[in-house]
């Protein structure tokens, strides 16, 4: 071998190929980190994990699909830990039937929820600006969030659990997160990892036109928006919204109460820093017009919400989704009819005998009953339009009267310990006459209050 050939091949060449490579994945994270969001194929550095992924959900969801749910959930459930044998790692599953259980009450089924974590299609990484190390997939129908988390925020949300899961039951319309799932996954020779099945609150994303993060302050809120035509997918903050309004009419007491519930909750848990997403769309024209019949309106708050346990206040409308008791009647009579205006002939019992109505009779009464429905109809719409929407997700969904909302409240593990509160001190001197994240849970919870509040129409 002459001096050039064992030059080329000598640990020189080594070191420039890996060289090349990296340069080459630093061009790739640049593009990526431009485009938010993108598919995990074969040559991406979490294609393996996410593969293991899929495996491990597909067979801890078919261990609750061979495994019926008991009728009340017992200590034994929020402690349970199940761990799964496959080839080339083990997956570990936390209170699996505490969470089936929060998927009932959300309407999915195990089936379509196993086939959104397993299809065929490559899981999507989504590249936020977030401060967090943790790394954040989408399934590939966009549908669900997997974010890895640390062991602290884990214990932390297992810890909490069954007050999380009283807060959903007693006020069904909470904003908060909905958390489907807790696993670790432990591959041989790396390091565990813990991750959390997330409903993402931006589904379906189709039309959304922008989003934003909102933590009710200023410093370090603003995000430099996607050029004008672009396909980038940012998500802005607080100093990007100024000057605009979440337009909600009737809605509007409602998601400030709600806001106020969730966030007094939070306060509870003693954390912070936690944030309101929010997105919207323009309306199509026949969601403009509101043109569903009073019984598929009801059908659809019935399946969307508990009457009995939302969230009411004294000084606030009625609450999205509670049927009145009048309106119940109504309903018995609307579902047995092929349309809203179905003919009904009424039956008067007397002494005995039996009293028929004239056609016209009958003809008057139809028409003062569609009157009658018709003013129902109205009252009914704007006070349910939220509940209109036909999605998987409808408790992050809220109509305006041009705009369809989607808000969520996430992240929500930073406890206001310690370290929290020397960061508070050190940012009060940072950034005097500025507000920054890094406060008490009950200053954070009230300014975030403020926040919807003054931003709200």
């Amino acid at each position: 071998m002459n001096r050039t050939e064992m030059e080329m091949s000598g640990p020189g060449v080594s070191r420039q190929g890996r060289t090349v490579k990296r340069r080459r994945w630093g061009r790739l994270r640049q593009q990526w980190k431009l485009l938010g969001l993108f598919e995990i194929d074969q040559q991406h550095e979490f294609y393996s994990l996410t593969c293991m992924m899929k495996e491990g959900l597909c067979a801890a969801v078919q261990n609750t699909i061979d495994n019926p749910l008991p009728d009340e959930l017992s200590e034994d459930d929020y402690s349970l830990e199940v761990t799964q044998i496959h080839k080339d790692f083990r997956m570990e599953t936390y209170a699996g039937p505490v969470f089936a259980s929060l998927r009932r009450s959300l309407g999915m089924t195990e089936k379509e929820y196993q086939h959104s974590l397993s299809s065929e299609g490559s899981y999507l990484q989504f590249i936020s600006n977030s401060k967090s190390k943790a790394d954040f997939f989408l399934t590939n129908d966009k549908r669900f969030f997997l974010k890895t988390q640390s062991k602290r925020e884990v214990r932390f949300l297992l810890s909490n659990l069954r007050i999380y899961m009283e807060h959903l039951e007693k006020y069904p319309h909470s904003l908060l997160v909905k958390f489907l799932g807790v696993h670790r996954i432990k591959i041989a020779h790396q390091r565990m990892k813990y991750f959390i099945v997330m409903q993402s609150v931006f589904y379906p994303d189709d039309r959304i036109t922008a989003r934003y993060d909102i933590k009710g302050c200023e410093v370090s809120r603003w995000t430099d928006p996607a050029p004008e035509g672009s396909q980038i997918i940012v998500v802005l903050k607080d100093l990007n919204f100024e000057g605009q309004y979440i337009q909600l009419d009737q809605q509007r007491p409602w998601l400030v109460r709600q806001v106020e519930i969730d966030t007094a909750f939070l306060q509870t848990l003693n954390v912070l820093d936690y944030s309101f997403l929010l997105a919207h769309q323009p309306l199509h024209h026949d969601e403009l017009s509101q043109s569903h019949s009073f019984a598929t309106l009801i059908m659809r708050a019935k399946k969307s919400v508990n009457p009995s346990s939302s969230p009411t206040h004294a000084t606030s409308p009625t609450v999205p989704g509670v049927v009145a008791e009048e309106d119940s009647t109504l309903l018995s009579s609307e579902l047995n009819c092929a349309s809203t205006q179905c003919h009904i002939t009424e039956m008067h019992s007397g002494n005995g005998g039996t009293d028929i109505v004239s056609p016209e009779e009958d003809q008057i009464e139809q028409t003062s009953r569609v009157g009658a429905e018709s003013a129902d109809l109205q009252t009914f719409q704007a006070q349910n339009r939220r509940l209109l929407p036909n999605f998987k997700n409808p408790l992050h969904v809220i109509d305006g009267p041009e705009q369809r909302y989607f808000i969520g409240i996430i992240d929500i593990f930073t406890v206001y310990g310690f370290k929290k509160r020397l960061e508070h001190l050190w940012k009060r001197l940072r950034h005097p006459r500025q507000t920054f994240s890094t406060v008490s849970p009950p200053a954070y919870c009230l300014r975030l209050c403020q926040w919807v509040q003054d931003h709200t129409k």
